[in-house]
C-alpha cells in the first residue's frame, strides 16, 4: 500500500497522486485561519505530468494524496521523427518513444547523447527530467560591436544548435558552447 501525504506537507518539487493522476507541486501556501474553528488551508499551485496543465486548487490541511508509482530512470536522447522523440534507457537499453505533449519545451535543450532521466508512471514513459544545466554550442549570433551599449542593454540574442534563442553577453561568439538554465531558460555562463 501506498503511503498517504497530508495536504499541509506537500512542499515545492514534491510529486503526489489525485485521482489517479500524478501532479508535481509547483507552489504551495498555506492558509491559516484568524479564526477559532476555522479550517487551516493549503493552495497548492501543481502541474498534471500526464498533460502538463497547470492549475491552482484549494485543499484542506487533512486532505490526504497517494504517493505515485513514479520512477525516474537515466536515458540518452536519441533522436526526434514523425512518431515522436526517442530516448535509450541506460539501465534496460529499451528505447521509449515520448510524444510532444509529454515532452513540452524540453526538446530546446537536448542535443543527440544527452543525458537526462525519463520519468515512468505505472512503468509507462510519461515525460523527462532535464538536468538543472545543459551546454549548448551558439549556431548564430551578431558580432559584439565595441560601445554598443548606448541601449542600456549590454547583451545580444544568440541562436543555440537547438534553435532556442537566449540573450547573452557582447563578447559571446558563434561556436562557444555555453551553460543555459533549464528552468528559465536564460544564459548562465561559458562552459
Amino acid at each position: 500500500m501506498a503511503a498517504l501525504l497530508d495536504a499541509i506537507d506537500v512542499k515545492r518539487k514534491m510529486v503526489f497522486e489525485l485521482e489517479d493522476t500524478p501532479f508535481a507541486c509547483l507552489e504551495a501556501e498555506v492558509n491559516s485561519p484568524t479564526a477559532r474553528g476555522g479550517q487551516t488551508l493549503v493552495r497548492l499551485k501543481m502541474r498534471n505530468l500526464l498533460t502538463n496543465a497547470v492549475f491552482e486548487k484549494t485543499f484542506k490541511a487533512s486532505d490526504k494524496f497517494k504517493e505515485p508509482d513514479l520512477q525516474f530512470v537515466p536515458a540518452s536522447y536519441l533522436y526526434t521523427d514523425g512518431a515522436g522523440s526517442h530516448f535509450l534507457d541506460q539501465e534496460s537499453f529499451e528505447t521509449h518513444t515520448l510524444g510532444g505533449d509529454a515532452l513540452g519545451s524540453a526538446l530546446d535543450y537536448l542535443v543527440e547523447g544527452a543525458a537526462l532521466q525519463i520519468r515512468l508512471y505505472n512503468g509507462n514513459p510519461i515525460g523527462v527530467q532535464l538536468p538543472v544545466f545543459v551546454e549548448l554550442s551558439v549556431a548564430e549570433t551578431e558580432p559584439g560591436v565595441r560601445g554598443d551599449s548606448s541601449s542600456g542593454s549590454v547583451t545580444k540574442t544568440a541562436k543555440l544548435e537547438t534553435g532556442l534563442e537566449v540573450r547573452v553577453p557582447l563578447f559571446i561568439r558563434e561556436g562557444e558552447k555555453l551553460k543555459v538554465s533549464t528552468e528559465t531558460g536564460e544564459f548562465a555562463g561559458r562552459a
